[in-house]
């Protein structure tokens, strides 16, 4: 891993706020509701941020607005640095944080997540107002972090993705993409999206989920027409789909894919699989105890981006992205504060069974 960067990670993100119904409640019949901050990429953030790593989030705030304070201030708590772009609220009207409403769900109740995203903030991002020069070449940034639903908001916003990355690469950053492929926020918008987003992969270093963009330029059916009747058809299809996204990204010098089987809101089988140099690496899929799924898929790209950094083998990145999954679906919150390595590791070699 390179050094003498002031950054280990950093990603784009819009923040917003989530409220949780308390104890398993649904939203309409609720009247006590948890408020915390939230993004896909601050979720990613959380864990390395816990654990020591410096790391950033290049992203929005509205001046002198008490949620967005709020908002800051949460944030702010987990470690995370914010860069301190602001815009004033020109009226009633004006860009806003987003907000979800979310259920966790228990036995056969899926989760259930209503987001508003309206007038977002975090859709009207540029490059040049977090100095990417500046962020890439005088502080150093070791891992560019994005993800797929920031590129999803507005063209935009995918064109300050691209430009990050393009930053990124000149400095010697490496690039990490996650497409996190969202149907309700592609609507409609697929010419203009896939192309930012082909870009994205193509300076990608480390991709997740990159068959997704394969199979829309392909025009292939979903996962390949694949259909997995348990863990081990899903390990294969795995293996299947990041050799197609090696072949469509070449680039990337690692491809990690994640394998999950619900058997029930609480009771989930998961596990990871990764393409690096022509060879693959399983982490065999095993049952984890689901006490809210919401932020875990975010945890594992943070475990295992923690463990790049560190500059552990892929087994082992694998395996830290599994535990910190772990913790994260054990949690109310959809982010995770390990208080250290050893609490991830302890939950990773525990079996159930």
């Amino acid at each position: 891993m390179r050094e003498n960067r002031t950054f280990a990670i950093a990603a784009p993100t819009s923040l917003g706020v989530r409220f949780a119904p308390t104890e398993f409640r649904q939203v309409q019949t609720s009247d006590r509701f948890r408020l915390q901050a939230t993004s896909a990429e601050s979720n990613v953030l959380s864990i390395p941020a816990a654990l020591g790593l410096p790391v950033k989030a290049l992203t929005k705030f509205i001046k002198d607005d008490p949620l967005s304070e709020f908002i800051r201030r949460d944030i702010r708590s987990r470690g995370i640095v914010c860069t301190d772009v602001q815009e004033k609220r020109s009226g009633p009207w004006s860009g806003r944080h987003p907000s979800n409403i979310a259920e966790c769900g228990f036995g056969l109740r899926a989760p259930r997540v209503d987001n508003d995203r309206a007038e977002e903030i975090g859709r009207t991002i540029k490059a040049e107002e977090f100095a990417p020069d500046e962020l890439f070449g005088k502080e150093g940034v070791s891992i560019l972090h994005i993800s797929g639903l920031i590129c999803s908001l507005s063209d935009g916003s995918a064109r300050c993705c691209l430009d990050l990355a393009r930053k990124a690469k000149e400095y010697g950053t490496i690039v990490s993409f996650d497409t996190n492929y969202r149907p309700s926020l592609w609507e409609g918008r697929e010419e203009k999206l896939l192309p930012l987003f082909d870009e994205i992969a193509s300076l990608s270093d480390i991709l997740f989920g990159g068959d997704v963009l394969v199979e829309k330029k392909e025009r292939a059916k979903p996962f390949f027409g694949l259909k997995f009747t348990d863990a081990n058809s899903r390990v294969e299809g795995a293996e299947f789909l990041l050799e197609k996204a090696r072949e469509g990204y070449p680039g990337a010098e690692i491809h990690v894919s994640t394998v999950r089987e619900v058997l029930s809101v609480n009771r989930h089988i998961f596990g990871a699989v990764a393409l690096a140099g022509g060879e693959y690496t399983v982490y065999t899929p095993r049952e984890m105890p689901v006490y809210d799924r919401i932020g875990g898929g975010d945890a594992f790209v943070g475990g295992f981006l923690y463990a790049t950094v560190k500059g552990w083998e892929i087994g082992k990145r694998l395996a830290f992205g599994w535990g910190c999954t772990a913790l994260v679906s054990g949690l109310a919150d959809d982010y995770g504060l390990p208080l250290d390595e050893g609490l991830i590791w302890d939950l990773e070699q525990r079996t159930f069974g």
